[in-house]
């Protein structure tokens, strides 16, 4: 039978996810600009007008804005939301003119743009820290134990005893590293190395794949090896070990992520699977209807790509900032102006274009444009 969590549940769920990491976002801005002695004149969470806000004794605005899908800083010397730089600030007098955003050294202004993305990336290893405190940390070792017969690992000539050393050249510690890289290569030719009785060998294989249908009625296509491993190995993680355990984690999700992205652009993986608002609060809504431990760990999976996205070199983001003070830092001063209004006003366009696109793969994945086509035909 196929659950559904409702549609209150599910606006409540994406609230719940998107509301707090965009706050954790903007805040880890703030912060910074705080601490380099930058005036932040509008703390947003959401773009557009204004529904409600409150001005604090140091002159900022907090508010809310009708459309929450993101927020912003607006510093000091800020002309918009986008950080562009207001020529006025030249004109402010001497002390005001201080606490602008443009009069920092460039360090500073680095810190202040790149603590966003590090403050979620920071919540998410926080977030993982405890669930290996509270769960302890999974090290199976990456064993045959069994099998499937005319499975890719059977075809490959794989058998029970044998250890896998390496996929794609990729060494792998753990059972969790053949699944995960497994995973997203469906139908991949990959070349396999494992010990077997001491003697190191070397195959092709290629990855089959398997479709599974979750209890919400989500079809999933994966790429399955056909090997079932030894009995879990549950390690208990102690405070100074948490750490450790939860970066790993993200960085293993971040290069899945960045894997991920190269097989869309390659065009080895379909377009489709972008997703944007609308299935990120499908996901949130069914996570929370699952238990509370599935949507912590969807928030710190969010958390990452929100971080992760934002640090991509895309004029309007973060990244995009950081890579015009790569370049300012290179030449010793400031990309011109006009080339920026250029860059801004092209990153704005990908990115409305990208939002629209990936709106049309998430109704498409509802089933819209298959009912549409029922109903006209």
């Amino acid at each position: 039978m196929i659950e559904t969590p409702g549609l209150l549940l599910t606006i409540l769920a994406f609230v719940l996810v998107i509301g707090p990491l965009v706050f954790v976002h903007e805040m880890g801005h703030y912060l910074a600009g705080r601490w380099c002695g930058v005036k932040a004149e509008v703390f947003s969470i959401g773009f557009g007008r204004e529904v409600f806000g409150v001005t604090d004794k140091r002159g900022t605005r907090w508010k809310f804005s009708w459309l929450p899908l993101g927020g912003y800083v607006k510093f000091a010397g800020d002309l918009n939301a986008a950080s562009q730089t207001d020529p006025a600030w030249l004109a402010l007098p001497a002390a005001d003119r201080a606490q602008t955003f443009p009069a920092k050294p460039l360090w500073q202004r680095a810190i202040i743009i790149a603590a966003g993305p590090l403050v979620n990336f920071l919540l998410a290893i926080l977030i993982l820290m405890g669930f290996a405190l509270l769960y302890g940390d999974v090290r199976t070792p990456p064993v045959v134990r069994e099998v499937v017969p005319s499975s890719a690992a059977a075809k490959a000539g794989l058998q029970p005893g044998d250890r896998i050393t390496a996929l794609g050249g990729r060494g792998v510690g753990t059972f969790d590293d053949v699944s995960r890289y497994v995973k997203i290569r469906a139908n991949e030719r990959v070349q396999i190395d494992f010990d077997r009785a001491g003697t190191a060998q070397r195959r092709d294989v290629v990855i089959g794949t398997q479709a599974q249908v979750d209890r919400f009625g989500n079809t999933y296509e994966f790429g399955l090896l056909g090997i079932a491993p030894e009995r879990p190995v549950l390690v208990e993680v102690g405070l100074l070990d948490a750490p450790v355990v939860a970066l790993r984690q993200t960085r293993d999700i971040v290069v899945t992520m960045v894997e991920t992205l190269g097989q869309v652009i390659s065009r080895r993986r379909s377009v489709k699977e972008l997703g944007g608002p609308l299935r990120i609060a499908k996901i949130s809504g069914e996570q929370i209807s699952i238990g509370p431990e599935a949507f912590v760990f969807l928030i710190a999976l969010v958390s990452i790509n929100l971080g992760f996205i934002n640090l991509l070199p895309i004029p309007m983001l973060d990244g995009g900032h950081l890579f015009f003070y790569a370049i300012e830092a290179i030449g010793r001063r400031p990309v011109n102006p006009a080339v920026q209004e250029w860059a801004y006003r092209g990153g704005l366009m990908a990115l409305l274009v990208f939002m629209m696109f990936v709106t049309f793969n998430d109704l498409g994945a509802f089933g819209l444009w298959k009912n549409l086509a029922g109903l006209i035909g």
